[in-house]
C-alpha cells in the first residue's frame, strides 16, 4: 500500500475511468449499522481538487450515508479496477450532504461537467478527502463493463418535485438505526 499526499493527475485519471466506486460510512460508538452502498453512472462523481471530491446520491431505499455523515462525517471511498492493471484507491475523509433543498445545492450541482438527469438527485456528497492511498487489487476480478443501467433515472423521470420530496419525507424519513433524516431540510 501506499499512501499519496495528495490525488494527483495520474490517479484523478484512474478515479475517472472507474465506472463504479463504493462507500462505507459508520456511526460514531459500538452501536448501529456500518453502511456500504456501489455508486455508478457516468457524470455522478468529480473530483474538485487535490483534497476534494463530490459524488451526486440520487433518491434510494435508504439514507445511511447520509444519517452517518450528519452525525460524525466519516467517510471512505474505495474505487477498484476491473479491468487493466489491478489497482484498488480508497479516499478517506470527511463528508457532508448538501441536500437539494439547501441552497448551495445549485452551485454544488454546476460542478459535475456531465450528469445524468439531475432531477432524482436528492444531494450531493461533498467530501474533503484527509488520506489517499492505492493497494494491489491483485484479487479483484477482472469484469467487463457493458454500461451504465437507466433504471433509477426512469424509475424517478415520472416524479415531480412535491412528488421527489414526499418520497423522502416517508422512504427516507430515518435511517435503519432510527436517525431522523430530510424533515428539517424540506
Amino acid at each position: 500500500m501506499k499512501v499519496h499526499e495528495r490525488i494527483d493527475g495520474r490517479l484523478q485519471a484512474f478515479l475517472a475511468a472507474q465506472p463504479m466506486f463504493f462507500v462505507a460510512t459508520a456511526p460514531s460508538g459500538s452501536g448501529g449499522h456500518v453502511n456500504l452502498s456501489p455508486k455508478g453512472m457516468a457524470g455522478t462523481f468529480v473530483v474538485l481538487g487535490e483534497h476534494r471530491v463530490a459524488y451526486l446520491d440520487y433518491h434510494g431505499s435508504g439514507a445511511e450515508t447520509i444519517a452517518h455523515l450528519e452525525e460524525n462525517g466519516r467517510i471512505t471511498l474505495m474505487f477498484c479496477a476491473f479491468q487493466g492493471p489491478p489497482n484498488i484507491v480508497r479516499l478517506h475523509g470527511r463528508g457532508r450532504a448538501v441536500p437539494v433543498t439547501s441552497p448551495e445545492y445549485a452551485g454544488l450541482l454546476r460542478v459535475f461537467p456531465e450528469p445524468p438527469d439531475t432531477h432524482a438527485v436528492r444531494a450531493v456528497i461533498d467530501v474533503t478527502v484527509e488520506r489517499v492511498s492505492d493497494s494491489c487489487g491483485f484479487a479483484v476480478p477482472l469484469m467487463a463493463y457493458e454500461g451504465d443501467r437507466d433504471l433509477l433515472i426512469r424509475a424517478h423521470e415520472r416524479r415531480t418535485d412535491a412528488d421527489l420530496a414526499e418520497y423522502r419525507r416517508v422512504k427516507n424519513a430515518a435511517s435503519i438505526d432510527g436517525w431522523p433524516l430530510f424533515a428539517e431540510h424540506e
